[in-house]
């Protein structure tokens, strides 16, 4: 009997992402297995048999009881942890007031988190009959199963994602070592190539650890995505908006008109900072207020179409794409870009497409300079930005760059579609001809790019990490030069010009390869292939002598 141990939501991307696709992978596999997580809204999720919500003074609340139509099914248990949600990065969670970055936390609040999470473990396991626990992350998860192990005798495996490494084991101290004890605990470490070495590096000192690893791939949903022909993406688009009819919605036209009202050339950075703030208090996490007419003014069946999804955030790049669009429209003047996600980038990257259609060049400048800053997060630069204009400025050409911004770039060529659910992204994917992913931070799997792949979406993403894996993975299919269209430089001065030459090149190709990437992901990324491979570890390190 499995327990996978996640903490977070089902909703989203990355982990989240992850969990959900490999649990619905397992029921349809014929297995039953238990989840632990914060979902707020497990009636959503088809493969969800049962909920259970675990009090903290030990009841358990039954939430709802279901036939599913899988072979198998999933039964979820919320433990109840307070108001303190530790995260890696800030994001909004209905549910919780006091949402931290778990650096920012003190001992005593990662204690009361893991020691509430580990009693509703315990009972889950106890109770249930689990045999192995699979925990998500190195932090903290993992801890939280290393207590159960001690109490229950149950052995786990743990499954790193990049996040944990990167936010919370390298900068602090506290959650290297635990994470280091989780680790030798453990029965066995899951991860995909590119964080073998990356955990190798981080723990060097850690005996046993190449050992217990077995490499899993990351996967996509191949029932979910598939490719359409040109003529049917304005069907998609419908079908897109069909899917968010009844949803509330997010940001309003209004809340980005406050802000870009208040725009101007010489606008002090003080001032800067104060019109972005007037169009946030949105609820973030939902797709915009007037989609239906940004969508609707975009002509699928001809206009060339960038795609991004992902948090808007400086780590993930979002804005060298937005550096890189006025060279793009030289090349291609009917091309589109279309921005998916919330983030704190947000208001920023809108600010930014406000001052290159009018060439306000000095807030531009601002924006760039305090980058970081206007995010929210620790002051500086957008370091490929600023790198990329230096590089212009030094060859004589950033004045013809900003006059080809101010004659190309337009509100309508950037559509900023608010937050959209895999329902809604299995629709949008399809109907984009290229996909970037130029994220500066290494990440062990991005699994839009597997989603892009499946829907015949040409892909580019920074090669470097879990992305360069990916991107080696599609070689066979492509001509030698074309896969390197899909690979982005990680060297901060070389990153948007890769985005301009490689983007524009990816463009020209059309629908060229949309049949080959869809093969690539079917034969190489199917969820249930990876599911039944985890299964199987799993099972192993439950049947060892002495595993607990």
């Amino acid at each position: 009997m499995i327990c996978i141990l996640h903490g977070y939501l089902l909703d989203g991307s990355g982990s989240n992402l992850w969990t959900r696709a490999v649990v619905e992978s397992l029921c349809r596999e014929g297995e039953t297995v238990h989840l632990v997580c914060q979902e707020a809204h497990p009636a959503n999720f088809p493969f969800v048999a049962e909920a259970h919500r675990h009090r903290l003074d030990g009841s358990v609340e039954t939430l709802f009881e279901r036939e599913v139509p899988y072979p198998g099914r999933c039964v979820l248990h919320k433990p109840e942890i307070g108001e303190t949600l530790p995260v890696y990065v800030w994001d909004r969670y209905e549910e919780f007031s006091d949402v931290v970055p778990m650096v920012d936390l003190p001992d005593e609040a990662i204690e009361a988190y893991v020691e509430r999470n580990a009693a509703a473990v315990a009972g889950v396991v106890e109770r249930f009959g689990v045999t192995v626990m699979h925990a998500n992350h190195v932090v903290l998860m993992p801890v939280v199963a290393e207590r159960v192990r001690e109490r229950t005798g149950v052995p786990f495996v743990v499954m790193p994602h990049g996040s944990a490494i990167e936010y919370a084991v390298k900068p602090d101290p506290r959650f290297h070592r635990l994470a280091a004890s989780a680790l030798e605990k453990c029965g066995a470490v899951v991860c995909v190539r590119e964080l073998r070495g990356r955990l190798l590096d981080t723990f060097p000192d850690l005996p046993g650890l190449a050992e217990k690893i077995h490499e899993l791939k990351l996967g996509v949903d191949v029932g979910l995505f598939e490719p359409i022909p040109r003529g049917r993406r304005p069907e998609n688009i419908r079908a897109l908006l069909d899917a968010i009819a009844a949803s509330p919605r997010g940001k309003t036209a209004a809340r980005s008109e406050l802000m870009l009202s208040a725009l101007s050339e010489g606008l002090a950075p003080g001032a800067l900072a104060d019109a972005i703030a007037r169009a946030g208090g949105y609820e973030a996490k939902l797709p915009d207020e007037d989609l239906e007419r940004k969508l609707h003014a975009v002509d699928w069946e001809r206009d060339r179409t960038i795609l991004y999804v992902g948090r808007l955030i400086a780590a993930k790049g979002p804005q060298s794409i937005l550096a890189a669009l006025p060279l793009i429209l030289e090349a291609h003047p009917g091309a589109r870009l279309v921005l998916v996600g919330h983030g704190p980038l947000r208001e920023p990257l809108e600010a930014m497409v406000w001052a290159l259609e009018h060439g306000a060049r000095g807030l531009v400048d601002a924006r760039v300079e305090r980058g970081r800053e206007l995010e929210g997060s620790e002051g500086g630069p957008l370091e490929t930005v600023r790198a990329f204009y230096d590089a212009l400025e030094s060859r004589g050409g950033l004045d013809a760059y900003f006059e080809s911004a101010r004659r190309l770039v337009t509100r309508d060529r950037v559509v900023f579609t608010g937050y959209l659910t895999h329902g809604e992204l299995r629709h949008l994917f399809p109907c984009c001809d290229v996909a970037v992913f130029p994220s500066v931070v290494a990440e062990s799997g991005p699994l839009v790019f597997l989603e892009a792949l499946a829907s015949g979406c040409f892909p580019i993403g920074t090669y470097f990490a879990g992305m360069a894996a990916s991107i080696d993975s599609v070689a066979p299919a492509l001509a030698p030069g074309d896969l390197e269209l899909m690979k982005l430089s990680p060297e901060p001065e070389r990153t948007v010009a890769d985005i301009v030459s490689d983007a524009s090149g990816a463009l020209a190709l059309g629908d060229r390869y949309a049949g080959a990437l869809r093969e690539i992901a079917e034969v190489n990324y199917d969820w249930r292939s990876i599911a039944r491979r985890l299964s199987g570890v799993l099972r192993g390190v439950a049947a060892r002598p002495g595993a607990g």
